[in-house]
C-alpha cells in the first residue's frame, strides 16, 4: 500500500516538473518571437520616425532661413549669415531653375498694345536629405519628396493689392555644396537691385521652370488667380496667365544675390 502511494505520488511530480518546463519553454518561446518582431518591425518603424523627424526640422530651418534671405533680396540688410544642421544631408547652391514675365501693356501713343517680357535665371539654395529636397528658391521655401508632388513649405512673396501686383526675381550665384551631420552656415551677400513699373497692364503670363514647378503651378493658381495655360513635366515647366480688367500696375524688382555655403 506505502509503495503505491509513493509511485502515485512520483506521477504525479513528474507531470508538475513536466508542465513547469512546458510553460518556461512557452513563454521563453513568446519572448523570443516578439523580440524578433520589434526587431523586424519596430527598428524600421522607429528608424523612420526619427528620419521624419529630421526631415521636418529641416524644412522648419528653411522656413527661419526665408525671410533672412529675403531681407537681403529686398535690400533691407546688405548682408544675412544663418546656420543650418544638416542631419546627414547636402546643402548646396545649384540648379538652372528660370523665370519668365510677359505682359501685355496697352501704349496709347501707338494705339497699340506692347508685349514686353524679362527672363532671369532664378536658382536655389538646397537641402537634399536622402531622397527629400527642401528649397529656397524666389523668395519662397519649397518641398520635393520621392513619390509626391512639389509644394510650397512657405509662399513666395509675391503680392496683388490696390491694382498692384508685385513680382520678384532673386537671381542667386554661387556653386558651393558641402555634406555633413553638423552644422554648417548660408552666408548671402546682396547686389544691386533693379526695379521697374509697368502700367496699364492687361494681361501678364508667367513661365517657371524649376524642380519645384508643380508647387509654383499651385502657388500661381490659388494664391495669384492665374489660369494655368501649360504644363511640360519633361521639362519641369508651368505656365500662368490671368488678364486683369481694369488695367493693373505691375512692379518687378530683380535681386542679385550671391550665396556661399561655409
Amino acid at each position: 500500500m506505502d509503495s503505491r502511494k509513493r509511485t502515485g505520488k512520483s506521477i504525479v511530480a513528474s507531470e508538475d516538473a513536466l508542465s513547469e518546463v512546458l510553460g518556461f519553454s512557452l513563454t521563453l518561446g513568446i519572448m523570443v518571437l516578439a523580440l524578433g518582431v520589434i526587431g523586424v518591425a519596430g527598428y524600421p518603424m522607429l528608424e523612420h520616425m526619427q528620419e521624419r523627424g529630421h526631415l521636418l526640422n529641416i524644412e522648419q530651418s528653411f522656413s527661419v532661413l526665408q525671410p533672412n534671405i529675403n531681407k537681403v533680396a529686398y535690400g533691407k540688410a546688405p548682408s544675412q549669415s544663418v546656420e543650418l544642421k544638416m542631419y546627414g544631408s547636402q546643402v548646396s547652391v545649384s540648379g538652372t531653375s528660370r523665370m519668365n514675365v510677359s505682359m501685355q501693356i496697352w501704349n496709347s501713343i501707338n494705339s497699340s498694345y506692347d508685349y514686353p517680357t524679362i527672363e532671369r535665371q532664378m536658382r536655389t539654395i538646397e537641402n537634399q536629405y536622402g531622397q527629400n529636397y527642401v528649397a529656397y528658391e524666389n523668395t519662397g521655401t519649397w518641398a520635393r519628396y520621392p513619390q509626391g508632388r512639389s509644394v510650397s513649405i512657405s509662399e513666395p512673396d509675391f503680392a496683388y493689392n490696390d491694382n498692384l501686383l508685385l513680382i520678384p526675381m532673386v537671381t542667386i550665384s554661387g556653386s558651393k555644396s558641402i555634406s555633413g551631420s553638423g552644422l554648417t552656415r548660408v552666408v548671402s551677400q546682396g547686389g544691386q537691385i533693379s526695379v521697374s513699373m509697368h502700367e496699364n497692364v492687361s494681361m501678364v503670363d508667367m513661365t517657371i521652370t524649376s524642380d519645384y514647378y508643380e508647387g509654383w503651378g499651385s502657388y500661381l493658381n490659388e494664391t495669384l488667380g492665374m489660369e494655368i495655360t501649360s504644363v511640360d513635366p519633361q521639362n519641369n515647366t508651368i505656365s500662368g496667365r490671368r488678364y486683369y480688367n481694369p488695367d493693373i500696375d505691375v512692379l518687378l524688382t530683380i535681386s542679385p544675390m550671391s550665396v556661399t555655403i561655409e
